[in-house]
């Protein structure tokens, strides 16, 4: 079996190499460049030229064929213009997600088998079986609980779950790091990587003003008394309680992110008393005030903190909703912030996927299952409920930043510390 591995010049794919060498296979490395491009980005002009150098020097310690190939064309049309094209709707994407189904396990599978590659093998921190019954590929999380990677993969298919060979899924990180040492890899003390996948670390507003256009606008504070005086927010709240009874239309109202486009100021005209003029200012409204200015809605994600520049705040400040058509951002004071929050995520029809087409579900089921709505966070209870108009993830607790845009995934709530991967979709 000729396997090829994916080398990035990183720690994970060279142990991932060293081990397949070791067990036998007939082995060759292949490093891709995906992007040219510099701006915004925060690592330098060469950063994937050292990479690259890298991962030449592993190649050659194994004792195993290099290659490199360029796949920059389609990492631009398949995942950054995707990327440019979600956040210019206010919605916030995940682009290492599209870059393993779009380019790792397609665009360079493709390049790999060219040169005679029966499967491509990854440093990817996760897991696939066969199903004994189905025959189906079966993806698990690693055995690692800090860095299990399964969430980046999943909206691969059978066929490229097939054709894919993860050698470090079975093992933590720390011997993954000690048998780099060991076998002394050049890549052995390297950091691992951060940031946009094959882009790096980046300054997101200066990487996104490449195509997307700065407009001044208004940074709105939402203050409790809004949710007070809400039937829209009680109503959510009432609809949060009836647990799994609900109709489509009721779980569809339960999903919806809150309207706070009632949040007016109106004007109003004043005398100085030094200087006896006219003057203008802005009425104090109990619903929120303006709080600051921003330069694109665009560029904000719900949950971020960090860039909105507002002070006077005993606790830190978030994002809780973006309105792109009217160029405003709404924010809220502290962590428990009533904006913040949601019950019930919805996935549309067109974005659901399983890893294993057995197991969809059909209109009208509920699955138990355990999700998590971003990478890295901790698998939360939740139901499966699946309807005409889509599917609907129910949580058992109401939670933080329901970002659309943002690959809810979902896995097998069997009692295992490392479960399957059963199906993923994109928050709508």
């Amino acid at each position: 079996m000729k396997i090829c591995v994916g080398l990035s010049g990183g720690v994970d794919s060279s142990v991932a190499a060293l081990l397949l060498k070791r067990q036998g296979y007939d082995v060759f490395a292949m490093f891709m460049q995906n992007w040219h491009d510099t701006e915004g980005t925060l690592h330098g002009d060469c950063q994937w030229e050292e990479d690259r150098f890298v991962a030449e020097m592993v190649a050659r310690k194994i004792g195993i064929p290099f290659y490199f190939v360029d796949l920059s064309g389609p990492y631009r049309q398949r995942v950054v213009d995707y990327m440019f094209a979600e956040y210019e709707r206010g919605r916030t994407p995940n682009p290492d997600v599209l870059c393993n189904s779009e380019i790792k396990f397609d665009a360079f599978l493709e390049a790999a088998r060219r040169l005679g590659a029966d499967a491509v093998a990854t440093g990817h921190y996760c897991r696939r079986e066969t199903d004994p019954v189905s025959g189906e590929q079966k993806l698990l999380e690693g055995i690692d609980p800090g860095k299990d990677q399964s969430y980046f993969l999943c909206r691969l298919s059978q066929e490229q779950l097939a054709a894919a060979l993860f050698p470090i899924g079975g093992m933590l990180k720390s011997e993954v790091r000690a048998l780099a040492a060991e076998a002394d890899l050049p890549s052995a003390e390297r950091k691992d990587s951060q940031g946009i996948c094959f882009v790096g670390k980046v300054d997101l507003p200066v990487f996104l003003q490449q195509k997307l256009k700065s407009v001044e606008g208004e940074v709105i504070e939402v203050f409790d008394a809004w949710y007070a005086d809400s039937p829209a927010y009680r109503r959510k709240m009432e609809l949060a309680q009836c647990g799994e009874e609900l109709s489509e239309a009721q779980l569809l109202e339960l999903s919806t992110p809150l309207d706070y486009g009632n949040i007016v100021f109106e004007t109003e005209t004043y005398r100085s008393r030094s200087a006896h003029q006219r003057k203008t200012r802005i009425k104090p409204n109990p619903w929120g005030c303006i709080a600051g200015k921003h330069d694109g809605a665009q560029f904000y994600t719900l949950g971020q903190r960090k860039g909105l520049a507002i002070g006077g705040h005993k606790r830190p400040v978030f994002v809780i909703a973006t309105d792109i058509a009217a160029n405003r951002i709404y924010v809220g004071e502290g962590e428990d912030h009533k904006g913040l929050f949601e019950k019930c995520a919805r996935i549309a029809p067109e974005d659901i996927h399983w890893m294993r087409p057995s197991l969809a579900m059909k209109t009208g089921e509920r699955l138990r299952v355990r999700v998590r709505i971003r990478y890295r966070q901790p698998l939360q209870a939740a139901v499966l409920l699946r309807r005409e108009n889509g599917l609907y993830i129910l949580f058992d607790e109401p939670q933080r930043s329901v970002t659309p845009g943002q690959f809810a995934v979902w896995y097998a709530d069997d009692g295992q510390e490392a479960p399957e991967l059963l199906g993923s979709g994109v928050i709508a």
